[in-house]
């Protein structure tokens, strides 16, 4: 068995886990199901592949540029507490919890296709990272509450699966409101968050009357046009809360502290701090651009391969798609969401520490990546229903979720609890919740009841697509009602 198990942590290691290679994979698959001549399943592949590749260096190079964020932040106004990281909680926990991990992954990829192909939840889920960081998110609970062997690898692949068909189909509606009908579908486990900014846009198009303007409508000043380009824009007003807290920072701390907090030389001047800020500003907004340009290369080649999928492997199926494919529709509404997410984290962060101090959960701080990525797609999934507000508002609403969320979650994560960080996106949260408290009831009452929920969950999924998706309902339209086409 232990030649089995080799390859499978190879699968998930170095194929599974890498969703540049993954979605190459599936794109080669679909070429070849569409009978494309080689040297067009080659290049489709190979383009597919490197689009991933171009995401993921503007998501690192904006990853580097939120950390010294996250500091400032944290040195500005003094606050101590847990930080979601999905990268750190997952490399924790690889340690104890790693070959269960590989056995969820690859079975539970399995089992979301074998899900696609015999129910009308037809999408084939190709975020790997997501899928890997929720892999270990089970597999945790079933440690913790006692589940082992093959019995775990079973119930966490059929967990795993069902979540990774059923939330791209409840995000569905609001997602073809974002991308105007497109065949992609939302394959990130955040999509709770994304789905509640839908909402609030509603929400707030409803109590306003009316749909507002949209965020890429914004009317800038002559002067002021160039904020318009959304690379330009998107460093511009990084840059203005960039100095704005490290001058805060510097003036809370003193400038020896202030240096030392964010790794930079000793003797450093108050030109050099802020100029480090400034270049930080430029660099995230050169990671969006870049994301944009990764997403509309990918998109370019999986869409259309998705159709050899969808036509002989499994018929009808949509490629469900990290959650940067819905930046291109709204660059501003990213930052607008971005920020107000923040926003909603921080009024949460008081909450917790005030109103529910009784309750004792961590306090969770604003971690920059998580709020960026699902803050921003919160706030395209908002102004699609709702406008610039909506963007607004879905951005709150998704950083009060990504709070709380998480601080529950740690109730359910045994001694992994303890880490000074957790998992940040908020469907890690419900669904560790929900899974790792009804786990908690061990043995057979434990097996059946996650099990009995996972049913419940695909029913209602099923449902949901039969009585709104196929039906085309598309959240803030127009005449737009269940039923109606």
């Amino acid at each position: 068995m232990n030649w089995v198990l080799a390859i499978v942590q190879f699968l998930v290691a170095e194929i599974f886990s890498k969703p540049f290679y993954l979605v190459g994979l599936m794109t080669g698959v679909g070429l070849i199901a569409l009978r494309r001549s080689s040297s067009q399943v080659i290049a489709g592949t190979i383009k597919a592949t490197m689009g991933f590749l171009i995401l993921g260096v503007g998501a690192g190079t904006v990853i580097n540029a939120l950390d010294p964020l996250g500091k400032l932040l944290v040195g500005a106004t003094g606050v101590r507490g847990v930080v979601p990281t999905n990268e750190a909680i997952v490399a924790l926990a690889q340690t104890n919890y790693g070959a269960l991990t590989a056995w969820l992954m690859f079975i539970g990829f399995i089992a979301s296709l074998v899900i696609a192909r015999y129910t009308n939840l037809r999408y084939v889920f190709l975020t790997g990272h997501h899928i890997f960081y929720m892999a270990t998110l089970l597999a945790v609970i079933m440690v913790t509450v006692g589940m082992t062997g093959v019995g775990a690898v079973i119930i966490g692949a059929i967990l795993l699966g069902t979540i990774m068909v059923i939330m791209p189909a409840f995000a569905h509606p609001w997602m073809k409101a974002v991308t105007g009908g497109e065949k992609v579908a939302m394959g990130h486990f955040g999509s709770l968050g994304y789905i509640a900014g839908g909402i609030t846009g509603q929400y707030v198009a409803r109590v306003a009357g009316k749909k507002g303007k949209s965020s890429e409508e914004i009317e800038f000043p002559a002067g002021l046009r160039f904020l318009r380009e959304p690379m330009v824009g998107t460093a511009v007003a990084m840059l203005i809360i960039y100095v704005i807290l490290a001058v805060w920072y510097w003036g809370r701390v003193g400038p020896v502290a202030a240096v030392k907090g964010l790794g930079m030389a000793d003797g450093t001047t108050v030109a050099s701090y802020l100029m480090a800020q400034v270049l930080n500003a430029l660099n995230f907004g050169v990671g969006v651009a870049v994301i944009l340009l990764g997403v509309r290369t990918i998109i370019g080649e999986i869409v259309p391969a998705f159709a050899g999928i969808a036509e002989r492997i499994v018929p009808g199926a949509l490629p469900a798609l990290d959650c940067p494919v819905a930046f291109p529709y709204a660059p501003n509404a990213v930052l607008i969401g971005f920020l107000t997410s923040v926003v909603g984290g921080l009024f949460s962060l008081v909450l917790i520490a005030s109103v529910f101090k009784s309750w004792a959960l961590a306090l969770i701080l604003p971690g920059m990546v998580p709020h960026f990525f699902t803050g921003g797609t919160a706030g395209v999934f908002g102004n699609a229903t709702g406008g610039r507000w909506g963007a607004a508002w879905g951005g709150v609403v998704n950083g009060i979720l990504i709070t709380f969320l998480p601080a529950f979650l740690l109730l359910v994560l045994g001694n992994l609890g303890y880490a000074n960080t957790t998992f940040g996106d908020a469907d890690f949260g419900w669904y560790g919740i929900v899974i790792g408290n009804l786990a908690k009831l061990k043995g057979a009452g434990g097996a059946v009841g996650v099990l009995v929920a996972a049913a419940v969950l695909l029913g209602f999924a099923s449902w949901f697509q039969t009585h709104y998706v196929d039906k085309g309902w598309v959240p803030g339209k127009a005449g737009a009602r269940a039923g109606r086409k």
